[in-house]
């Protein structure tokens, strides 16, 4: 087996570790749920204050998406799900 290679499993940990790692969502009154992991894309569900926010694309792409690739490379894109 590639030592290199993570299994699902191991991917779902790691994300779960980024998101919580990501504390500016739950100061300012939003948190982020971990909805799936499918073929490297994961797909969340933002709540509360981050929901529908005009600025929801920059917090995924510049927040979140940023934080979970640091945490697992392989992830490709982060994905908001209604």
């Amino acid at each position: 087996m590639n030592k290199d290679k993570l299994t699902h499993e191991e991917i779902v940990t790691k994300v779960m570790e980024a998101l919580e790692s990501i504390r500016f969502l739950n100061n300012d009154g939003g948190d982020i749920e971990l909805v799936d992991v499918i073929d490297n894309r994961v797909m969340v569900k933002l709540q509360g204050n981050c929901s529908g926010l005009s600025y929801e694309f920059f917090t995924m792409k510049l927040g979140v998406e940023n934080t979970i690739k640091q945490f697992v490379p392989s992830i490709k894109e982060v994905v908001s799900v209604d």
